[in-house]
Formats: C-alpha cells, structure tokens, sequence
C-alpha cells in the first residue's frame, strides 16, 4: 500500500516561534513571506500538508516545500534565494551602511532621508538607495501615529465588546452607536471639471462653507441595518432623541446591547436617567482612545469616502439629503461587516506593540 513521500518532522522552538509569528503578523512583511510563515506554523501544530493548504489558500506542494526548506535551513530558509543574473557591484558593507545611516541617523537639514540626500552621503546612485530601502521595506518619507489606550479595564472591554460582534447573546439585538458631528455642507468656488479619457476629475482646491450638521447612527451588527438621525445641534438633548427613534425602531420583545464611545454627551445625567428606566437596553463602553472597537467608526468611513469627500452641497439641507439617499440605499442592499479578529488576537497584538514600545523606551 503505498503512503505517499513521508514529510519531514517539523518543529519550533521558543524563539523561532516568536519570529514566525512576527512574520506572519506584521503589516509591513512581505506578503509572500508572511504566508510562508503561517505555514510553518500550522505545520509545527501538528496539521498535515493537506490541512495547512486549505487553510492558507495553497496547494500542498507548496506546503510541502516550505516545510522541507525549514527543517533544512530554519528561519532563514523561508527567504527567497538568489537567483541568476549579472554579479552585483554593491558590497555587502555598502549595503550595511545604508541601513545603518537610514535607522540610526538623520541628515543635518532634514528629520528623515531622501533618496537624494542618503546617495549623496553615501556616494552611491538614487537607484541604488531606492532598491535597498525596498529590500529592507525601509520608507523614511512615512510616518504614522499611535495612540495607547491607559484604560484600566482595557482587556476587559475588548473582551465584552468583540464577545457581543463573534457571539452575540440570544433573543437581543446588538447597536453600534456613535455621532459624525460638525459635517460640513461644502460648496466649490468654481464649477467641476469632470473626468474624461486622458484627465481626472478636477476641482478648485478652496471652498465655500454653508453651514454644519450632526448625523447620529446606529448599526445593527447583525444585519448591517442602519437607524439614523440628523441634528443642527450635538448635545444629550438630541442624543436622547435619537436614542427614543432606537427603542421605538426595535421590537419590545428584544433586549439592546449599545456599543458606544466615551463621549461626554453619552454619559450626562439626562442619558443615564434614560438607560436606567430601560432596564432591557445595556450599554457597552469602548475603551479610552478605542472608539476603532466601534464597528460604526467604518460605516461612517464609507459614508465619508462614497458621498461626504467629493460631495458637493450649497445647502445644509442638501447636504442632509444627500445623507438620508445614502442611508437609504445602504438599507436597501447593505451588508453586516464580519469582525474576523478574536479578542486574544488583539490583546496579543497590544502586548506586542506595548512590549517594542518599553523596549524603545528602555534602550534609550
């Protein structure tokens, strides 16, 4: 009876597995190496080749094969390796110094490196530098901000609310609930050129403000239904409106679970006398700075990028039109947005990023 080609035994240690899943985690890694990683890791879980391609959308070849290279070569046998072609006429020292330049020093006019000004300082081609920083993923001109959340009950409140969106309760209806304040109705200073074969669409950068609006919304997790209302004002009076247009949208039957945010208006002596004369709504609060645990945050990030950022409006009524046949059509034909990470995930994630955050910090 014949079993096929046996498969090289697999496994990991402490540290390599560490490095695995900082591969196959870290948003800048290199697509391709990030899969290979993941495969190495189900693979030293004790799944077979089989199981590991269904699992990362590959063939079990392919699982095969970064299997033997690992046991061959370990970590380092997960990278590509060189391939023919003309011998390369920078040195590996050139190579390190580059690197080193780019992460431990910064030029005498400027905060980061160019291509331009490492080539100079270095004595090599902007080519080179260019090709380099992409080996390295390296991108001086880009930064991005963080922010970490001091909530003392941190792990608690990730683990509520990403309970409520993977696994929620029986018999009760989950709402994500936020406001989109101080939208403006914005009104171009010259007509728009439209787009055309050969040519964007173009507009006058400046613009003419005619006025503000509030959007409230709420977003049924499970069927991605949204209930709104649109205010002049952002204060617990319409907060309280727009909460009466909630319990009269669901059905009494129902118990609510509210998502929301910390936001003064949300916690107002007026609110609280609201919620606790309605003891079948519970209100779930997002952790300081993790209003992104709200999964109304990215409805209202396609409400900006399909209608608000390119929108047109002379008018606040115009603009709160243009809101209400958005919200209508979302309705008609919207979707719920499935929350894939669990909260192991994320907390693991926030140790990660905190952990590299100290080490920084202690190193300094």
């Amino acid at each position: 009876m014949r079993t096929g080609r046996p498969k090289a035994t697999l496994t990991v240690t402490t540290t390599e597995r560490q490095q695995l899943e900082s591969m196959a985690h870290r948003s800048r890694t290199v697509p391709q190496l990030a899969r290979r990683a993941r495969i190495v890791l189900a693979c030293a879980d004790g799944h077979d080749n089989k199981t590991v391609a269904r699992q990362v959308h590959v063939r079990p070849a392919t699982v095969g094969k970064w299997r033997a290279r690992f046991v061959r070569d370990r970590v380092d046998g997960l990278v590509d390796e060189p391939r023919p072609g003309a011998p390369r006429t920078v040195t590996d020292e050139q190579v390190e110094q580059v690197i080193v330049q780019t992460l431990e020093a910064t030029p005498r006019d400027a905060t980061h490196w160019s291509t331009r000004s490492m080539a100079k300082a270095i004595g090599l081609s902007r080519m080179t530098i260019s090709r380099i920083w992409e080996a390295f993923h390296l991108q001086p001109h880009r930064t991005e901000t963080f922010k970490m959340s001091p909530d003392p009950f941190l792990v608690d409140k990730v683990r509520d609310i990403v309970g409520l969106y993977v696994n929620p309760p029986a018999h009760a209806i989950v709402l994500c609930v936020d406001e989109k304040s101080q939208i403006q109705a914005l009104d171009r200073t010259a007509p728009l050129l439209p787009m055309r074969p050969g040519q964007v669409e173009r507009r006058t950068h400046d613009y003419r403000r005619h006025g503000t609006t509030s959007l409230f919304a709420a977003l049924d997790v499970k069927t991605g239904q949204v209930v709104a209302e649109l205010h002049r004002r952002h204060r617990s009076v319409e907060f309280r409106k727009f909460l009466d247009h909630i319990e009269a949208s669901v059905p009494a039957n129902l118990e609510v679970h509210v998502v929301m945010d910390n936001y003064g208006t949300h916690k107002t002596p007026l609110i609280r006398a609201w919620f606790a004369k309605r003891p079948r709504f519970y209100m779930h609060f997002t952790p300081t700075y993790g209003s992104w645990l709200n999964l109304v945050e990215r409805w209202f990030a396609a409400l900006t990028n399909k209608q608000l950022r390119r929108g047109v409006h002379r008018s606040v009524r115009a603009l709160e039109t243009a809101i209400r046949a958005f919200i209508a059509a979302h309705n008609e034909d919207g979707k719920p947005f499935v929350w894939t990470k669990t909260a192991d995930e994320i907390l693991a994630s926030i140790a990660r990023f905190a952990q590299r955050t100290l080490d920084l910090q202690t190193a300094r």
